[in-house]
């Protein structure tokens, strides 16, 4: 993989407001890590990130990392993650890890499948069962992409991590066993309409929790207004009462007067 140059700047502000100033600003925050030194917060120019994003194969990207203004102003740094925006799709956030050019490292690389499965053509659905492999190598040497050529894969056929050959000085890990694509047999008209069916009762049940969960909240509102109702009657009734029995004695003076 070769190296590519980017200019990044030591960050101050870490706190969520300030990394929110900073996107408004056309920068993004990042994090840098590595052994030889602690992690450091720094920014990009967010249109030199997404430029590169824009024209590699994939977001694992080896950069010749200039620090602007920093004791040790160049690294040699790969991408490790790049957080984006879930509707947008911008640049939120870039993880980098500082590594060393004689000293392996180990990353998550992309399958790309290349050709028509013999499956696919017969009417088969090729499966990628993994989207990426764990590769080692040295920094140089790691790849963008793993494609492997499908063309020869039959219906109910699989690659497995086992069968895909290493790109040069490269090493995938994992288990062997494992299949990355495959291609599957294409559903029969009895499975379809199972799957409809099985989709159209999960709606309905969907339909009846729902409706259920709206009935229970209606008599719990129902439940908590009833006990105030209680609660109005007795006082009522107890307030009433020592009114009667006021008008008793008075009855009985006027009686006694008369007398």
């Amino acid at each position: 993989m070769k190296s590519v140059p980017l200019t990044a700047y030591p960050r101050q502000a870490t706190r969520r407001a300030g990394a929110k100033q900073l996107r408004e600003s056309g920068r993004v925050p990042a994090v840098i890590y590595g052994r030889q030194a602690p992690p450091q917060n720094l920014e990009i120019k967010a249109v030199d990130i997404e430029n590169l994003i824009h024209h590699s194969a994939s977001e694992i990207l080896l950069l010749d990392l200039a620090v602007n203004g920093d004791a040790r102003p160049n690294r040699l740094a790969l991408v490790q993650e790049i957080q984006h925006h879930p509707l947008s799709g911008k640049v939120l956030h870039v993880d980098l890890h500082e590594v060393s050019e004689n000293e392996k490292v180990t990353v998550m690389v992309p399958v790309e499948a290349v050709g028509e499965a013999i499956g696919v053509k017969e009417g088969g659905t090729l499966e990628h069962v993994l989207f990426k492999l764990r590769v080692r190598a040295l920094p140089k040497d790691l790849p963008e992409c793993i494609e492997v050529d499908v063309s020869n894969l039959a219906i109910g056929s699989a690659i497995h991590i086992g069968d895909i050959k290493p790109p040069p000085h490269c090493e995938i890990l994992g288990d062997k066993h494992i299949s990355v694509l495959a291609v599957a047999a294409p559903l029969t008209e009895e499975q379809e309409k199972a799957l409809e069916a099985a989709a159209a009762e999960a709606g309905s049940v969907a339909d009846v929790e729902m409706i259920k969960e709206k009935k229970e909240e209606g008599e719990a509102e129902e439940g908590a207004k009833a006990p105030a109702k209680g609660a109005a009657a007795p006082a009522a009734k107890g307030a009433a009462a020592p009114a009667a029995g006021a008008a008793a004695p008075a009855a009985e003076k006027k009686a006694a007067a008369k007398k």
